[in-house]
């Protein structure tokens, strides 16, 4: 890999699941997510519940298997890598989870289970404890508690267990899937702050997911917003949260609150159009977001679009550039100007 290339490339990436009763249309959880992250570069990937960037995260690290497109590590297509070929790269690809307390085997002690990667990957034993023991400082725990079990952890405690697991291979990129989302207030600013100074100190690139955006934009260099399935926009954190060209991005911005009263009653409020129309609603379910079991022709957004138009209805919007060399991207065929 060259300096101008990037650590990770994703290209046409698609997911689809079969419905859950048999005449049920399949799910397109993934429907042609392309972006890039940089070696030591944070990409927030935002969206509301349902968008499909859990299921995103899962397959960059190979966790699932994309029914098409590509995932590109280091200049290595691992898309549709066996598990026995994928094995040595798995080292460079860890994954930090949104349930702490769910992702770590409760009948192990924390010192197996930070040294799990590394007994798979072929080190002894002795090294592997003295390496958990290692990571544990690195995180801010006491490596006295390598033989506890993770019931007796905080929220907070034990998903650090779960970063130094993902730390212990000496990964290059770690997909956090909503890694504060499950946590305490008070207890989402100090794994935030652990996982930007692990960021520094080891040259980490990160991959964000999340819907809470006031973190994505701490954190964050560039950010990617999704919907059903697809990047509606995209682009450096400072452009997108000044001036959002998308419909949805404008109004997933306007739903964040402000702290000061008086700009909170000021600021314009962007709603989108009430609920989805039936024709983008699966049969017999009322409310709630489009549904990705249905694929009806053009823009995904137009049933609640307040910009829509009758392209809309008839052709599916690409990413381009807002202008020519811009940076920042946006799949709206009637964008909001900067």
């Amino acid at each position: 890999m060259t300096s101008a290339e990037p650590l990770l490339s994703v290209r046409d990436l698609r997911m689809t699941f079969p419905g859950r009763r048999r005449a049920a249309a399949p799910v397109r959880a993934v429907d042609g997510v392309t972006f890039d992250v940089a070696a030591g570069e944070t990409l927030g990937l935002v969206g509301e519940s349902g968008c499909g960037k859990s299921t995103t995260g899962r397959l960059i690290v190979r966790l699932l298997e994309p029914t098409a497109g590509s995932v590109t590590y280091d200049g290595r297509d691992i898309s549709h890598l066996s598990q026995r070929a994928l094995k040595p790269l798995r080292k460079d690809l860890q994954m930090v989870f949104q349930d702490p307390h769910s992702s770590l085997n409760p009948r192990q002690t924390v010192a197996r289970i930070i040294a799990d990667p590394l007994l798979v990957q072929g080190t002894p034993a002795g090294k592997a404890r003295t390496r958990a023991a290692e990571l544990m400082e690195l995180v801010g725990l006491i490596p006295e508690h390598l033989d506890r079990y993770p019931h007796e952890f905080s929220g907070g405690q034990a998903q650090r267990i779960g970063i130094a697991r993902a730390l212990a291979t000496g990964p290059r990129l770690i997909v956090a899937d909503e890694p504060v989302s499950a946590l305490d207030v008070s207890v989402q600013a100090q794994v935030v702050n652990l996982m930007e100074r692990l960021q520094h100190e080891l040259g980490l690139a990160y991959l964000f997911i999340a819907h809470d955006l006031s973190v994505v934009k701490r954190v964050c260099d560039r950010v990617a917003v999704m919907y059903l399935g697809r990047i509606v926009e995209t682009g450096p954190k400072e452009q997108v949260y000044a001036a959002p060209a998308h419909p949805y991005t404008r109004a997933l911005l306007s739903a964040v609150p402000v702290p000061d009263p008086a700009v909170e009653r000021a600021r314009e409020r962007v709603s989108l159009l009430g609920e989805p129309s039936q024709s983008s609603r699966p049969p017999g379910r009322r409310g709630g977001p489009d549904s990705p079991a249905v694929h009806p022709p053009g823009c995904a957004l137009r049933p609640r679009c307040p910009k829509a138009q009758g392209i809309c209805r008839t052709d599916t919007p690409v990413l381009r550039a807002v202008e020519p060399g811009a940076a920042r991207q946006v799949a709206c065929h009637f964008p909001e100007a900067a």
